[in-house]
């Protein structure tokens, strides 16, 4: 690699005043993409007019495909879904490696939500399967009740690997995959938490294929203490994330990440957002003034050395 190049897609406020994206800018060394005017639009669920809105300006402004490998930073987790936008720019066969708190497995409804874009992204021919790192959310209590696409995980496209998850009744098929098994009639997850983590990024880094890799990076899925997010939270750990990628990266080419996770009030102008936002999102409280910032500036900086450092 020759480099990497560093996207700032302004969707929410929260990102161009943090000291380590903002030197970037100022310095030339990221580009800021101004999209404020499309986020009630596109805030957990993507209209289709707002979404070919954006798509036309990262393309003015910043490629995503071609040049070097690119770093995308575009706020809340209520974003998560327009990775499935950075993707459909890539070039395959890819396999995506999705660090989150969440699986964002639900395949119903069938639109480009936060809940459900990596249905949307197995959808795209150039995907050929999504590893999905770290949940530890209740989206592991009855995932049948919840449209969790277990088929994919059945094909062997989709693999999940949460950090907590307790067996849950299965009604249908059994599973048997990487990360789950079935016994009794019960879903298993074969938690990280249970398993060192060193053992873990060996085994995943032996079993997968050499296809080209893109990292979809959800802050939501560490502690408290390395991210402040409007979402609950997980408990990985950032140097144990980035050092999941350098070590894939040694057999197989980065094509790049996208990173979300930054806080910013969950505010919604209509009611069908706020609904589809009441039904998954915790009540919490707003973290103190400057806090989030500054936790997340010194996470964002660490990433930005970790990928600069692969280049």
């Amino acid at each position: 690699m020759t480099g990497t190049r560093c996207l700032v897609l302004d969707l929410d406020g929260s990102l161009p005043g943090q000291p380590a994206l903002r030197r970037r800018l100022e310095a030339g060394a990221a580009t800021l993409v101004p999209a404020t005017d499309l986020a009630a639009r596109l805030r957990i669920l993507a209209d289709p007019a707002a979404l070919a809105a954006l798509r036309q300006r990262i393309a003015v402004a910043f490629p995503v495909a071609g040049g070097p490998p690119p770093v995308v930073f575009y706020g809340s987790g209520d974003f998560h879904h327009l990775a499935a936008l950075f993707l459909g720019a890539l070039p395959g066969p890819l396999t995506v490696l999705h660090i989150d708190n969440h699986p964002d497995w639900t395949r119903f409804p069938a639109t480009l939500n936060c809940g459900a874009w990596v249905c949307r992204a197995l959808e795209l021919p150039q995907v050929q399967r999504v590893i999905t790192i770290g949940p530890a959310s209740d989206d592991f209590v009855r995932p049948e009740w919840k449209f969790a696409n277990l088929a994919a995980i059945r094909q062997g496209r989709l693999e999940v690997h949460p950090f907590r998850a307790a067996p849950s009744r299965l009604w249908g098929r059994a599973v048997e995959a990487p990360g789950c098994h079935t016994e009794a009639g019960r879903l298993v997850w074969h938690e990280l938490a249970a398993t060192p983590w060193s053992a873990f990024v060996r085994a995943l880094d032996a079993r997968l294929p050499a296809t080209p890799f893109w990292v979809s990076f959800d802050k939501d899925a560490l502690t408290a203490e390395e991210a402040v997010t409007n979402w609950d939270q997980g408990a990985l750990r950032l140097d144990d994330v980035l050092a999941l990628v350098a070590r894939l990266g040694r057999r197989r080419r980065w094509l790049g990440m996208d990173v979300c996770g930054d806080y910013s009030p969950p505010v919604f102008p209509d009611p069908l957002r706020a609904m589809l936002s009441a039904i998954d999102r915790p009540g919490l409280p707003r973290p103190p003034p400057g806090h989030a910032a500054a936790v997340n500036d010194r996470t964002n900086a660490r990433i930005l050395d970790a990928v600069e450092g692969w280049a």
